[in-house]
């Protein structure tokens, strides 16, 4: 009897000894990446760096000493396919917090997350996604796609432009902004021409950029990513349009240059929430690090940003011992002017407006690179949360 209550009473010192942070498990976290759909081109960088910065973090202690298990898995850009890895990752892995991707397949499991107080960061920037009212569990690090074209719009003005138009992809990521753009158009006075839709896996512009010379707008805003924003860049040069183009933050990037060449010169104007990937700025040091001597565009930095921030979260949570979904969504709301080093804005949610920022940069290219044309800034007024 007394050597049972011997090993009773050694139990219950060895269960002691043990720290929280050594009885936890590690925090697994769902990622839905595409590397080889439409959008691959820019994804794979972007899957690359939520990988290399969930080990960055880890190596540096983790959350208190909590590992993070990035389960990463390519959905190809394919809604159904989404679903499915979501289902996995809510049933079989019991995540309450995902990295995902696109506009579309963010969309769809709106509902689901919300319902299930998973916390979803995206890497799209849909306006649509700010609204906590409609939207508590969806956050992103960009500057909406919405403030993007606005700003965008008031670039234009402000270059001496009177006529515009938008081209975009028939899908949901380049189509979602265009009723802010011709919103904003309207109330700066610009006349607007006819929608050019332009895939993403487009090969030639032609048709579409002779349609839209009849109009000849002086600022066009391209909705794609680099591949096909690269195919209309040419193609404008090619056919000797004077039209000059801003482009939204998935088809501007270090490879357009390479990609568009020099018609891509003085023709085009990106929107940058992020700085480019090895940009001089404090936060760069450890992103540059964590690459390993590999060069990468600044999508890499974005995913970079959002598990820096998730990590901030999930700090918070821990410390208010609510490390689950609704702790890490609340954690999250007393973000305030959170410093990320320079790669981008500084960063503020609240419960009633999770608009990251309102500020970014716009870039020219010059020389086979990317340069600094200004810092722009949209006045952060509650009629925009959610669109």
């Amino acid at each position: 009897m007394k050597k049972a209550l011997l090993i009773i009473a050694l139990m219950a010192a060895a269960c002691l000894l043990l720290t929280p942070a050594a009885m936890a498990k590690d925090i697994k976290v769902g990622g839905i990446f595409d590397q080889t759909g439409p959008t691959g081109a820019v994804g794979a960088d972007y899957q690359k760096g939520a990988v290399a910065a969930t080990k960055f973090w880890n190596d540096k202690g983790g959350i208190d000493g909590i590992k993070l298990d990035l389960i990463s898995n390519d959905y190809a850009y394919k809604i159904p396919e989404a679903l499915n890895l979501y289902k996995k990752y809510k049933d079989v892995d019991r995540v309450y917090v995902i990295q995902g991707w696109g506009t579309g397949d963010t969309n769809a499991l709106r509902p689901l997350v919300n319902r299930d107080k998973i916390v979803f960061f995206s890497a799209s920037y849909d306006g649509n996604l700010t609204s906590p009212k409609k939207n508590p569990y969806n956050f992103f690090i960009g500057t909406s796609y919405s403030t993007a074209i606005r700003l965008a719009m008031i670039y234009a003005k402000e270059k001496g432009a009177k006529k515009v138009v938008f081209i975009y992809p028939d899908h949901p990521y380049g189509k979602n902004p265009i009723p802010a753009g011709k919103d904003y158009a309207k109330k700066l006075g610009l006349n607007i021409g006819p929608d050019e839709i332009v895939s993403l896996r487009a090969m030639d512009a032609t048709s579409q950029l002779l349609h839209m010379k009849k109009f000849n707008p002086d600022f066009a805003w391209i909705g794609g990513t680099t591949p096909s924003t690269a195919v209309i860049i040419k193609d404008a040069a090619k056919h000797g349009l004077t039209t000059k183009f801003v482009i939204n933050c998935w088809g501007f990037d270090e490879n357009l240059p390479r990609l568009a060449g020099k018609a891509a010169e003085g023709r085009a104007f990106g929107m940058l929430p992020v700085a480019p990937f090895g940009a001089d700025v404090p936060g760069m040091k450890d992103v540059v690090a964590s690459a390993g001597g590999k060069n990468y565009t600044l999508h890499y930095v974005k995913s970079w940003v959002s598990v820096m921030v998730m990590v901030e979260g999930l700090k918070r949570a821990k410390k208010a011992g609510k490390l689950n979904g609704p702790g890490l969504r609340a954690a999250l709301e007393t973000l305030k002017d959170f410093n990320t080093g320079g790669l981008c804005a500084p960063i503020t949610y609240t419960p009633e407006d999770h608009r990251p920022n309102t500020s970014m940069a716009i870039g020219g290219i010059k020389d086979g690179k990317i340069f600094l044309v200004k810092d722009v800034n949209f006045p952060r007024k509650k009629e925009y949360i959610g669109w």
